[in-house]
């Protein structure tokens, strides 16, 4: 599964009237982060105004940058082929860049039907509700060091969002039961695997293992009065 965990920051809070500045994307393939990310400022059509303080991108800094005319062709081939987008707070970012992809009459002008949208900040409030869940939070949350955040980019967002994501997303990570939240919560972390690792061996059960698995099933069936459904995930018998 292809997953691109994206963020942008924009001119403003308002798509009808503000632009999109930057854009980062990471990719995460069946849960593992590749390093193939995309990231590219873009020069808007109005000042950054106020949201400088946000995100501390200057005008003078973007005045060299394409417009996003330029560089939706190449997002848009990034985004080819993902599965699903990862996005906290979705409606947000997806609205930009729908807006900018239909001022620039780009054929593909709403990503929410050309992609699926996994939103963590909706996911987030289901998980822990009345608590805050912007991303500064999540991360303290679930241990992850955002130490270097000190004011928001797109890349950097992005890359924090995806270790956040895993997390959410990873089951149990502590078997500490009874422990305070904050013993929890600094134990809570991301082991990443290397992606030149060998590939775990299974080891699957068969004959004797399985008869007497369908045996155990058995009864649990009668007891249950034919409530067990995992007798039909066995293997068939050879016959």
């Amino acid at each position: 599964m292809r997953q691109i965990v994206l963020d942008t920051e924009t001119t403003g809070l308002e798509s009808a009237s503000h632009y999109v500045i930057e854009i980062g994307c990471v990719e995460l393939v069946n849960r593992r982060l590749t390093g193939n990310n995309y990231h590219q400022y873009v020069r808007p059509e109005r000042e950054v105004g106020d949201s400088i303080n946000i995100h501390g991108i200057s005008d003078e800094f973007l005045q060299s940058k394409p417009r996003f005319a330029e560089i939706a062709g190449d997002f848009l081939e990034y985004l080819r082929g993902a599965d699903e987008l990862v996005i906290h707070n979705a409606s947000f970012d997806i609205g930009f860049l729908n807006k900018e992809l239909e001022r620039n009459k780009v054929p593909v002008t709403d990503l929410r039907k050309a992609f699926g949208i996994l939103d963590t900040l909706a996911l987030a409030k289901r998980m822990h509700p009345g608590q805050k869940n912007n991303l500064d939070a999540l991360c303290k949350r679930h241990g992850i060091n955002n130490a270097h955040r000190d004011l928001h980019g797109a890349l950097l967002d992005a890359e924090i969002l995806a270790d956040v994501y895993l997390a959410m997303t990873g089951g149990q990570t502590s078997l500490s039961l009874g422990s305070s939240e904050e013993e929890s919560q600094s134990r809570t972390g991301i082991r990443r695997l290397p992606a030149e690792r060998r590939p775990l061996k299974v080891v699957r059960a068969e004959g004797a293992e399985l008869e007497a698995h369908r045996q155990c099933l058995a009864r649990v069936d009668k007891k249950s009065g034919g409530g067990c459904l995992w007798r039909d995930e066995l293997p068939a018998t050879d016959s």
